[in-house]
């Protein structure tokens, strides 16, 4: 099965094309105007072992959140098309990263209901160019339109670079977990039959 996708989308503040393959090497490919956050995604990329294209840019003059937005509004869109029918998938994954003095928790479900649960008490100021909480903005997009369930707790850290690189390579590596096919097994992994 090809568990691939691609995205486009343009309205009057941004415009994105996205390719991601859940059965890819961890290859990404991106241009958004915005090098930290092109660095997150790289990582996410890498850990889950996700291909990731993307060619996007928006108003980040006026401020990066319209974008942000967009991007997770077209991974989840991308994500849910790739997964398909769901057929033979673990459905859940878990993950633990440490990055330094960071530690972050991603639990995932790939039920078909989207739930985040984002618990991070970050230091003020931004990451980067980047306000934090433009990150919680981009997890609640990818959660809302793949319709997954996700649970992001920071365990501790003091850093904010690792802690919000430490979701980035938690998240990617629960999710391929939950991605990834049983083997000898091709039905739902659920009594309803399906996940939605």
């Amino acid at each position: 099965m090809n568990r691939q996708a691609k995205i486009e989308r343009k309205t009057a503040e941004t415009s994105v094309k996205l390719e991601l393959n859940l059965d890819g090497s961890g290859n990404s490919v991106l241009r958004t105007g915005l090098p930290f956050f092109e660095h997150m995604l790289t990582l996410w990329s890498r850990h889950g072992f996700f291909d990731l294209y993307i060619d996007a840019e928006g108003d980040i003059e006026v401020d990066p959140h319209h974008l942000v937005e967009d991007l997770g509004i077209c991974l989840g869109r991308a994500w849910k098309e790739a997964l398909g029918g769901k057929e033979g998938i673990r459905r859940y994954g878990f993950s633990a990263v440490p990055m330094d003095e960071a530690l972050v928790t991603a639990v995932a479900d790939l039920s078909g209901r989207p739930w985040l649960h984002y618990q991070f008490s970050l230091p003020s100021g931004p990451v980067g160019p980047m306000e934090s909480e433009l990150f919680r903005e981009f997890w609640q997009s990818f959660v809302n339109e793949g319709a997954f369930n996700l649970h992001l707790v920071m365990n501790h850290g003091s850093n904010k670079h690792h802690i919000i690189e430490a979701s980035f390579k938690a998240a990617a590596r629960a999710l391929n977990e939950a991605s990834s096919k049983i083997d000898g097994f091709n039905g739902i992994l659920s009594t309803k039959g399906k996940l939605e």
